[in-house]
């Protein structure tokens, strides 16, 4: 277990050094999981260790949503001031999702059609 949590914290650690001093626009820890993902992709496989570790942690997945939540709270005037816009993008994003996931069903759920001879 202690195997997989030095894994995981490598990873952020890494990806917060190259937001820190290559990338400042993103977030360090998503350049970690983004390392992460290329690693487990290149090994081909989690171990039990990670795993186990993985697992822990989406126990408790809803904790991690309150440092955005105060975030949110502290920006409300900003919010306030740009909710049209924020409203409007997010009901496009929405409609331009549900239209996209109906094409890719409909192209990958047709079944080819058969030739008669």
């Amino acid at each position: 277990m202690i195997s997989g949590l030095v894994q995981i914290l490598l990873f952020q650690s890494l990806g917060e050094l190259i937001s820190k001093f290559a990338l400042p626009t993103l977030p360090g820890p998503v350049i970690g999981l983004v390392l992460l993902i290329i690693w487990l992709v290149l090994r081909k496989g989690i171990n039990p260790e990670l795993a186990s570790v993985a697992d822990g942690f989406s126990q408790y997945f809803g904790l991690l949503f309150v440092p955005a939540a105060v975030g949110v709270v502290l920006f409300l005037p900003q919010l306030k001031a740009n909710a049209l816009a924020i409203v409007s993008a997010l009901v496009g994003s929405v409609i331009l999702t549900i239209a996209t996931s109906a094409v890719v069903v409909r192209f990958f759920s047709s079944k080819p059609k058969e030739v008669d001879q």
